[in-house]
């Protein structure tokens, strides 16, 4: 079950946390998997190890906000590939902050990345899938797609334009047999986690990241692995009944 052998999978971000965990999980499951990261040595390091598992995987360069970057890196895969079965959406970025801490550059940078960049990606992948008959697209959202979160006015808007880009590209393509999902974590220990608070909490790293656990109830962060196997169940034969949702993995944050 959930096997992807004959797939040919892009993620994007993949050269780090969510999107390099999607990736490798994904070749172990037998995708060709195209590793797209605007950090070119990262995308290789994901890359590498995928090829010193045994598996299949080529890495690509490119800025998801940027459409010429997208549109060369989709050409390349589909040269490369011949196909493409499977897109993640993971790239993405994040900001701290209220309305009045957001800056006109803030918001235009978190729209670039987050919003811009799954339209730019999307919208290149949509007609090869049209024309083989079918694929699946899956976006990284956000529990901050579906609630209010502290400070994070930015993020959340962002997220939640993800998750309507889900139900607008499921609704416009399943007749065109393209599933279109998302998922919607909330805090995941990843090496950004870990970056952010070294860089904002010097000397009190240890306190900070045990109140990021306690905020979900199940009293931890959830992993990259973890979103992962999510993420391979909603692209996998096995979920082809599945359109147009959002899935939260939230450790227990939307239960009341």
């Amino acid at each position: 079950m959930f096997e992807l052998r004959g797939k040919v999978a892009v993620v994007t971000g993949a050269g780090s946390g969510i999107g390099a965990a999607i990736a490798s999980l994904f070749a172990r499951q037998h995708a060709q998997v195209a590793v797209l990261d605007v950090d070119a040595e990262a995308a290789g390091r994901t890359g590498q190890a995928i090829r010193d598992a045994g598996r299949s995987a080529r890495e690509y360069s490119g800025n998801v906000a940027d459409a010429a970057a997208v549109g060369a890196a989709f050409a390349a895969v589909a040269a490369d590939h011949g196909r493409i079965d499977i897109l993640v959406n993971n790239a993405g970025i994040a900001h701290v902050g209220t309305i009045e801490q957001t800056s006109e550059a803030d918001l235009d940078r978190l729209y670039d990345v987050n919003i811009k960049g799954v339209y730019l990606c999307s919208r290149a992948a949509i007609p090869g899938m049209v024309r083989q008959g079918g694929g699946v697209i899956l976006n990284l959202a956000s529990i901050a797609s579906i609630i209010g979160l502290p400070e994070r006015f930015a993020y959340g808007m962002t997220k939640g334009a993800v998750l309507t880009m889900t139900k607008s590209i499921a609704v416009d393509y399943v007749k065109k047999n393209i599933r279109c999902n998302c998922v919607c974590p909330a805090r995941v220990h990843t090496p950004f986690v870990d970056n952010y608070v070294s860089r904002h909490y010097a000397g009190r790293e240890e306190e900070v990241l045990r109140q990021l656990a306690a905020y979900q109830p199940i009293g931890r962060m959830g992993t990259a692995e973890e979103v992962a196997l999510l993420a391979l169940y909603l692209c996998s034969d096995e979920a082809s009944f599945i359109t147009g949702q959002a899935y939260p993995i939230d450790g227990g944050v939307l239960m009341s």
